[in-house]
């Protein structure tokens, strides 16, 4: 099961620094949502498609999408960026954009494999946009630290 802490911070050097903290982002003093095998390249891709009507393609080709920011050897933890289109759409999402998002993102493969259904979909979404609002208001991006 890998974890994956969906986080908040001020620039990518200060979001990769998290690797060096045992525990990660939250043991960094960072504003973290703590998700299981929700990873942020595919999962997150898909859900940006859905948020925003594009197609899967393009979201995994928009800056910083999924991208990975720590050094790519050794077991990890690692650092992803996520795309400000995403953080956007979690910003500005009502709570209906959210629940219908969710109905379609539980459906993908990868949902659907972590056993992640619509309404554990809405309780991340909602989770996900709490911390796209907050990070927005303090002028900081969005972030997952992964590991095993």
């Amino acid at each position: 099961m890998t974890l994956c802490d969906y986080f908040s911070a001020a620039d990518d050097p200060t979001a990769v620094a998290v690797i060096q903290v045992v525990g990660g982002p939250s043991r960094a003093a960072h504003d973290v949502v703590f998700l299981k095998n929700i990873d942020p390249v595919v999962a997150m891709a898909q859900l940006e498609a859905i948020m925003t009507g594009c197609s899967y393609a393009e979201a995994c080709r928009r800056p910083r999408a999924g991208e990975l920011l720590s050094p790519p050897e050794g077991e990890g933890p690692f650092v992803f960026s996520l795309s400000d289109t995403l953080a956007e759409a979690l910003v500005a999402a009502t709570r209906g954009d959210l629940a219908r998002s969710a109905g379609s993102w539980s459906g993908t493969p990868e949902l659907r494999q972590a056993r992640v259904d619509a309404d554990m979909a809405a309780g991340v979404l909602e989770d996900l946009a709490g911390l796209a609002r907050r990070a927005r208001a303090d002028g900081l991006r969005l972030y997952c630290w992964w590991a095993l």
